[in-house]
């Protein structure tokens, strides 16, 4: 299994505008082959909480069944038409590409 953690840091104010975006994308990504989880996460008020990653920030969580599926997503045409109306309200995005062990 691959998971993958992205970590999207919108320009200031516009994390909603990007979380709408990122949900009206979510049912072509689900309906892929291989996709097993996708969806964003935002920091909780929780008293274990040692850091969070602020306002602008949001995480994605995904889990693919293979390297091949998560590829085959990177490439999907819904995958494009969601970065290009992305692109704009993106400050900073970093992703890890993690394998289970």
């Amino acid at each position: 299994m691959i998971n993958v953690i992205a970590i999207l840091t919108a320009q200031p104010g516009k994390r909603d505008e990007l979380l709408a975006a990122f949900h009206a994308n979510m049912p072509a990504v689900h309906a892929e082959d291989g996709c097993i989880e996708y969806a964003p996460a935002v920091d909780t008020d929780h008293a274990i909480a040692s850091a969070s990653f602020g306002p602008d920030s949001f995480v994605v969580i995904e889990k693919w069944a293979s390297k091949d599926a998560l590829s085959v997503h990177a490439k999907a045409p819904h995958m494009a038409a969601y970065a290009a109306k992305a692109k704009p309200l993106i400050a900073g995005r970093v992703i890890h590409v993690l394998e289970t062990v």
